[in-house]
């Protein structure tokens, strides 16, 4: 395939993904990440980290995302892949495989080979942050990367599962400046909640599942367990189905 050939030429959300990785907005986030990366951990000493903004992954036509909060430190800005490489992806990435949205039940690395079916997995804040805690500001200046997101996924999208309060807070402003129709008073997050968005333009719906995220302190305890992880992938694909996306 020659380098002109359409098929072969980067499609709109992988341009983004270039731009998203290159990003430097966040002083805090940008000597964190990158100290982290020489530093590293003793367990991945032999790892050559990432130490960037993490993109999105998936297909550029999915009808269902996951948004979650940001990369771990040892984590996606180690491998380069959103939720990989830490004990939040090993749950995020199983229960994907137990409904069938995933090619394999593990994400290790970025080249490991795994594809998911007809979802994206993304975040508010695309750098890892200290303490896993990013400040309101550097969310603020992330969500403009979410917009750009939300609006190249528009055609397809019509679920989405947020994991978390932080990503709720985060991710209702950001369909609102994609186009789509959020209430007013902006609905309070709780797992299992589920949320449609009309679009005023003509364009689809959405459907917004809130899910407590993935973190340790809430698998480790039982406060989220797998089969309510399942039952809400399960319920977000259903409903991207059923709306045709």
């Amino acid at each position: 395939m020659s380098a002109c050939d359409p098929a072969s030429a980067p499609s709109a959300l992988d341009v983004l993904d270039g731009r998203v990785a290159g990003c430097r907005a966040c002083p805090r986030l940008v000597d964190w990440r990158e100290e982290v990366a020489r530093t590293k951990r003793a367990a991945f000493a032999d790892w050559t980290y990432w130490g960037r903004p993490v993109p999105g992954f998936g297909p550029a036509d999915a009808r269902m995302l996951i948004v979650g909060l940001a990369p771990a430190a040892h984590g996606g800005n180690r491998t380069g892949r959103m939720f990989t490489g830490d004990r939040s992806g090993d749950v995020l990435y199983q229960a994907l495989y137990d409904v069938g949205l995933a090619s394999q039940p593990t994400s290790v690395a970025a080249d490991d080979g795994l594809e998911l079916y007809g979802v994206r997995v993304t975040s508010p804040v695309h750098c890892a942050p200290p303490a896993n805690k990013p400040t309101p500001g550097e969310r603020d200046t992330c969500r403009p990367w979410l917009v750009q997101e939300l609006r190249l996924l528009r055609p397809t999208l019509r679920s989405v599962v947020v994991l978390g309060g932080f990503g709720w807070q985060a991710a209702l402003p950001a369909f609102a400046e994609a186009g789509w129709s959020v209430p007013r008073p902006r609905p309070a997050f709780e797992h299992g909640v589920v949320v449609p968005l009309d679009a005023p333009d003509g364009g689809g719906g959405l459907d917004v599942f809130g899910c407590f995220h993935v973190s340790q302190r809430n698998t480790f305890t039982g406060r989220l367990t797998p089969e309510m992880l399942r039952d809400v992938l399960r319920a977000a694909a259903e409903s991207a189905e059923a709306h045709g996306g």
